[in-house]
């Protein structure tokens, strides 16, 4: 598996990561382990994690995993913080982005993140403490770089000019945010800023929350994200009838290429000017490995701009 660097700063990742929302729920620790070994012996060496995917289990089973299926040193862990309001204070509070850094450490068995991706604006707390705790956590070796969570294009250049004078240690090198053919909303504000000062994209939800797969063309599978009580919303949000034509398009993309609709998705958004990674989670090894196949793939020029025509943005 390839491997870009990050925005323009000096980290490494594979262009596809690997996600680990479902761990610990759907996904068991076996499976877990036996998704992150297939991840790493192609190559893939992002793996991304939350501290509010399964209250912070999926994290306790990742630091599980470390160390034992796969060597610390070998992977790139992005952790996300999304604390919710405490006694400490609000979500991007001093106070409390450290201490959810810490309890993610703890639940991950690891010294450091590679990637601390953090709300990175809240109008209750000063831009300046949110920035002093990316500056207090890098310099005592607990983070490596830092990142954003879903800024828009001006939040994200106002981190920029405001962590100038921290001497850009607290400075992001990427925006984390839901971008697919389904949801191309940060081409309209946040990639041109990102790919202005430098910041790497790193997209969740690449497949359009599994829409994009067309397994849902007909139905919902029974042992589908949509037929589960814990995730049906969240598929529902993308199956609208704009969703349906731009689906057709893909399977049509894929028919034509003989590869599934999952690689024709997933190399349409793994290849757009500024994405660094798109990250990518899996019920299972097999599903996984389905999804990694798109490494493969180079989509066609009159395939992707037929893409960019159908899916373009409102």
């Amino acid at each position: 598996m390839q491997r870009r660097a990050v925005g323009a700063s000096g980290l490494q990742v594979s262009r596809i990561g690997l996600g680990t929302m479902t761990w610990g729920d759907d996904t068991g620790v076996e499976a877990a382990g036996e998704q992150l070994r297939a991840f790493t012996e192609e190559g893939g060496t992002l793996v991304e994690t939350a501290d509010d995917y399964g209250g912070g289990v999926a994290q306790q089973v990742l630091g599980g995993l470390l160390g034992d299926v796969v060597r610390r040193e070998d992977v790139v862990v992005a952790g996300r913080g999304s604390p919710p309001p405490g006694p400490l204070g609000e979500h991007a509070s001093r106070a409390t982005l450290l201490s959810c850094l810490d309890a993610t450490l703890r639940r991950l068995g690891t010294d450091h993140l590679d990637l601390w991706q953090i709300p990175g604006w809240d109008t209750r707390v000063p831009l300046e403490e949110t920035l002093s705790a990316v500056q207090i956590a890098v310099y005592s070796g607990r983070v490596r770089y830092a990142g954003l969570v879903a800024p828009r294009g001006w939040q994200l250049a106002t981190v920029v000019e405001r962590s100038a004078p921290l001497g850009n240690v607290a400075r992001p090198v990427s925006a984390q945010v839901e971008y697919s053919l389904l949801a191309r909303d940060p081409e309209i504000e946040l990639l041109p800023a990102a790919e202005h000062h430098g910041i790497g994209l790193i997209a969740w939800a690449p497949l359009g929350r599994g829409v994009l797969t067309g397994k849902y063309k007909s139905g919902t599978p029974a042992d589908s994200r949509a037929a589960s009580a814990v995730l049906a919303g969240y598929v529902e949000a993308r199956r609208t009838e704009r969703s349906a034509r731009i689906v057709q398009a893909v399977l049509t993309a894929a028919d034509g290429l003989g590869t599934s609709p999952l690689s024709v998705a997933l190399a349409w958004v793994r290849d757009r000017p500024g994405v660094a990674a798109a990250v990518v989670g899996a019920r299972d090894a097999a599903q996984l490995r389905a999804s990694m196949a798109a490494e493969r793939l180079m989509l066609p020029a009159e395939i992707r701009t037929a893409l960019d025509d159908v899916s373009e943005p409102v």
